[in-house]
């Protein structure tokens, strides 16, 4: 099967406006991954060559990388569900019959959702706390928790998706 064949399949999966919102965030979020991906690439290169060419750091490099690792990783965790794109373990899967793989799939489901509603609450909980302490990156000047708001974003959006998975 293609990634077209795929994506078409995956699209018919939830109807009508909340099918299109669906498509809507699996496209964004394709974006903001491979915008991320490449300007983290882009600064480790321009970096790179101002240290050895100029013999200075670009001081802010560091900073910057953190900031869209942390947006990869939490915003890629939600596609990566979407798409079927996470690692399985199926071997006790593909032992049971159609039935049981039924029931397998739901109670996998329903505990990966759960514990992925865990991680959200105290991902918020750990962003309130860090608002309070009010700390800023030495270089960017932003608030430490403005970065960390990926963070409960991708948890909601892997709960999402591994709910909404019609596969």
């Amino acid at each position: 099967m293609t990634d077209e064949e795929m994506e078409r399949d995956y699209r018919s999966g939830l109807p009508g406006a909340l099918g299109m919102i669906d498509t809507a965030i699996s496209k964004i979020e394709a974006v903001i991954l491979a915008m991320g991906v490449l300007l983290m690439a882009l600064n480790t290169v321009i970096n790179v060559v101002a240290r050895f060419v100029f013999g200075n750091s670009i001081m802010f490099s560091g900073e910057l990388n953190r900031i869209l690792i942390i947006m990869i990783t939490f915003a890629g965790i939600g596609y990566a569900a979407r798409h079927g794109r996470h690692i399985r373990m199926s071997a006790i899967y593909d032992a049971l019959p159609v039935g049981g793989r039924r029931v397998l799939m739901i109670c996998i489901a329903l505990f990966t959702s759960l514990v992925m509603f865990f991680l959200l609450y105290y991902s918020i909980v750990y962003i309130l706390d860090l608002y309070s302490k009010g700390r800023v990156l030495p270089s960017l000047g932003l608030p430490v928790w403005i970065i960390y708001l990926w963070v409960p974003m991708g948890f909601f959006d892997y709960r999402y998706s591994i709910l909404a998975d019609r596969r």
